[in-house]
């Protein structure tokens, strides 16, 4: 049983950490990326779907991305997504197909980003330490209910401090290495 809440709590804390680096993927630094747009949703044939499943995304120059739709007429609905998603850049649309400049980050924007990254790891790290406590609750009901002993708690407890210093640890590395990525000029 106590092993059953240790694997629950450990898979909540890793789906955390995996939640914070798919945030930082889309980060936009200085070079262009695929990543930075393929996973925009954008409203069209009445749901919303990926950019990835509507066009073909390319990298032509270290600077600039290509999104070409399959199909035209759902220009007008990328070109929304990417103005109202988190990226900040204006796309400029063709009739054919958008391109997306990467401008170079000013020094105020870096700065402005390395606080989102801090924050977001603060949420995660919030996350990991309610996964925490969930588990050692339903230890301590355990021990209430007499199915296992007082020593059995402390150690599931321990194990379970162990756990979340674990991935507060990892949670601190990826923000301490997109932080440096983001103000490295």
């Amino acid at each position: 049983m106590v092993k059953e809440i240790y694997e629950e709590a450990s898979q909540k804390m890793d789906h955390s950490v995996e939640n914070l680096s798919r945030r930082y993927a889309r980060l936009r630094g200085d070079r262009a990326r695929v990543d930075l747009v393929q996973d925009i949703r954008v409203d069209c044939y009445g749901s919303k779907m990926n950019i990835k499943q509507l066009a073909n995304i390319s990298i032509p120059e270290p600077r600039l991305v290509v999104i070409e739709p399959w199909d035209k007429s759902i220009l007008a609905d990328i070109e929304r997504a990417i103005l109202t998603s988190e990226l900040g850049i204006n796309p400029s649309n063709d009739g054919n197909l958008i391109r997306l400049a990467i401008p170079p980050l000013t020094e105020e924007r870096r700065e402005e980003i390395a606080r989102m990254v801090k924050q977001w790891g603060e949420e995660a790290k919030v996350v990991v330490r309610n996964c925490r406590r969930e588990a050692r609750e339903k230890v301590e009901q355990l021990e209430k209910e007499n199915e296992i002993s007082e020593d059995e708690t402390r150690r599931a407890q321990k194990e379970i401090q162990t756990l979340t210093d674990d991935f507060i640890t990892r949670i601190d590395e990826i923000q301490e290495k997109k932080v440096k990525e983001v103000r490295q000029v």
